[in-house]
C-alpha cells in the first residue's frame, strides 16, 4: 500500500482544515499518478483525478481504515479511466498469447551474449522512462490494469483482486504476460541502428524454434520472482536455470524491466488545477460535516 494513503487518513482524522488539504493533496497525487500510467493521457487522469475525489468528499470522515479507502478509491479510478481512456492505435486487438511472448533461440543467445553498458546520464534516464511508459500504454487494458496495480503501484494480489473482481489466478495469468510484453517491447526498442518495423521483420523470418524445457519454466517465471511458486518447482526451476545459460539471461532482462517498473516516477497534477479542486472540495466537506453533526445533534 502508498504510505501516501496511511497518511491521508491520519490527517483526515485531526479534523482541522490545513490537515484536511494535506490529505486531500496526498489523494490527488495518488489518484492522478495511478490515472496517468493507465490512460496515458493528461486530460483523461485529471478528469478521473476530480471525479474520484469529488466522489470521496461525503465519506471522507467514514474511512478510519487505509486500505478500505485505498480499495475505494482504486477500484472507483480503473472503472473511470477504462470508461475514458483514449484507445491507442498501437495496442493488441486480441489478448495476449504466452507463446508469441516467449523469445525464440536466436533471441536467448543474443540475449546470453551480453550487452556492453553505457554511462547513466540525466537524458538516458529520460529516454528510458519514456520508453517504459509507451511499453505499458500498448498494453490490452485489461492487461496493463494488473501491471500497474501490482508492478508500479505495488499492491497484493489479494488488493487487486478485491479492486478488480477478478480471481487469483486470472491475475497471476494476466500479470505474467503483461510482464513479457513490457520486456520484449523494451528490448525490440532498444535494437541499435535497426528501423522497427525491420526488427521485427528480422526477427520474423529468423526465429528459430525454442527449447521446450525453456518455454515450461518461462511460464512460470513471474510466481518465481514473486515468491509464489510452489518449493518443488521452484527447486525444478532453479536446478534447470543452473544449467542454462541463456535462460539466465532472459531471467536478468525480465527482473530488470519488471525494476523499471516498480521505480517508475509517479507524475504530479498540475498544480493550480490541483488547489482550485481543493478549495471546492474542502467547502463541500464542510457542508457534509456539518450534515452529519447535525443529524447527531437530533
Amino acid at each position: 500500500m502508498r504510505p501516501e494513503i496511511e497518511q491521508a487518513v491520519q490527517l483526515i482524522q485531526r479534523k482541522d482544515p490545513k490537515s484536511l488539504d494535506e490529505a486531500l493533496e496526498l489523494l490527488q497525487n495518488t489518484v492522478f499518478s495511478f490515472s496517468m500510467k493507465v490512460c496515458g493521457q493528461r486530460q483523461d487522469a485529471e478528469d478521473t483525478m476530480q471525479e474520484v475525489l469529488l466522489k470521496s468528499v461525503p465519506s471522507l470522515s467514514k474511512f478510519d481504515n487505509p486500505r478500505a479507502l485505498m480499495v475505494w478509491l482504486y477500484k472507483v479510478a480503473k472503472t473511470r479511466c477504462l470508461m475514458s481512456r483514449r484507445k491507442s492505435k498501437f495496442a493488441p486487438r486480441e489478448a495476449l498469447s504466452l507463446d508469441e511472448l516467449m523469445p525464440d533461440r536466436r533471441e536467448l543467445e543474443k540475449l546470453s551474449g551480453g550487452t556492453e553498458s553505457t554511462p547513466e546520464t540525466a537524458f538516458a534516464r529520460r529516454e528510458e522512462a519514456k520508453r517504459l511508459r509507451d511499453a505499458v500504454q500498448k498494453l490490452p487494458p485489461d492487461y496493463r490494469l494488473i501491471l500497474v496495480l501490482h508492478d508500479m503501484e505495488e499492491l497484493s494480489d489479494a488488493d487487486i483482486a478485491e479492486i478488480t473482481g477478478l480471481r487469483a489466478g486470472t491475475i497471476r495469468v494476466r500479470l505474467h504476460r503483461a510482464r513479457l510484453f513490457v520486456r520484449k517491447e523494451l528490448d525490440r526498442q532498444n535494437i541499435p541502428g535497426v528501423p522497427r518495423q525491420a526488427a521485427k521483420n528480422v526477427a520474423s523470418t529468423q526465429a528459430q524454434p525454442r527449447d521446450r524445457r525453456c518455454k515450461e519454466m518461462f511460464a512460470e517465471l513471474s510466481n518465481y520472482l514473486d515468491d509464489a511458486l510452489d518449493d518443488s518447482l521452484c527447486d525444478e526451476l532453479e536446478k534447470h536455470m543452473n544449467g542454462c545459460d541463456p535462460c539466465q539471461a532472459f531471467i536478468a532482462s525480465l527482473e530488470k524491466s519488471i525494476e523499471q517498473c516498480r521505480i517508475a516516477t509517479n507524475e504530479a497534477p498540475d498544480a493550480r488545477v490541483a488547489a482550485k479542486l481543493r478549495r471546492e472540495l474542502l467547502a463541500e466537506y464542510q457542508d457534509a460535516l456539518a450534515t452529519v453533526m447535525k443529524r447527531r445533534a437530533v
